[in-house]
């Protein structure tokens, strides 16, 4: 064997998702995102398109982005459907954070590869950020509020028309005792054919 198998599945069954909430002061520094984001970079990509960009927003780059999302949640959301709640979490949550990455997909010119193949592949750049996190000790959210599929998203991110943010993932040390979770039993989704 390669690697120490036990290790690699602790450490995927250790993940967790751990919310800005629950974060501590502590920074998460420079070259620990780096090294994550080198990780993130080795994920599965059809016609090794590579379409993952990343905008990395820290110290006082995290009050922009919290100006931007509160700003724009009451902009484009009717008075009516908005939520005190919903406003406090995307103007905080940035604040909480040491770190915020948004991660969008850069759409390939030629569009030869689906999109939905290149999402995909920025998924799965985003599993292996969420298991470096997790290797460090750091928690880490992966949140998708509606906002950030919008016109304003992509002008605030300077990304390109075509383009998408898949994401806001947040970091920070946890405040709290790292988290329990369970999964089913793989027989509740799995289906062995073997005629």
């Amino acid at each position: 064997m390669r690697f120490n198998l036990s290790e690699i599945t602790e450490l995927i069954r250790e993940r967790r998702t751990i919310y800005p909430e629950q974060f501590s002061d502590r920074k998460v520094h420079k070259e620990q995102v780096e090294l994550m984001l080198n990780n993130a970079q080795w994920a599965p990509t059809h016609g090794n398109t590579q379409p993952w960009r990343f905008k990395v927003f820290m110290e006082e780059g995290r009050t922009q982005l919290s100006d931007f999302l509160s700003q724009t949640y009451l902009k484009l959301t009717p008075k009516e459907k908005q939520s005190d709640a919903k406003l406090a979490k995307l103007l905080t949550r940035p604040l909480k954070s040491s770190v915020v990455i948004a991660i969008c997909m850069n759409r390939q010119e030629s569009e030869s590869i689906a999109e939905l193949e290149e999402i995909e592949a920025v998924a799965c750049a985003i599993q292996n950020m969420h298991l470096t996190c997790t290797a460090y000790g750091l928690g880490a959210f992966w949140a998708t509020p509606k906002l950030i599929y919008t016109s304003e998203m992509n002008d605030f991110l300077k990304i390109g028309e075509k383009d998408k943010c898949i994401g806001l993932f947040y970091i920070g040390y946890p405040a709290i005792e790292w988290p329990e979770a369970h999964r089913k039993p793989i027989e509740y989704n799995t289906e062995w054919i073997t005629q």
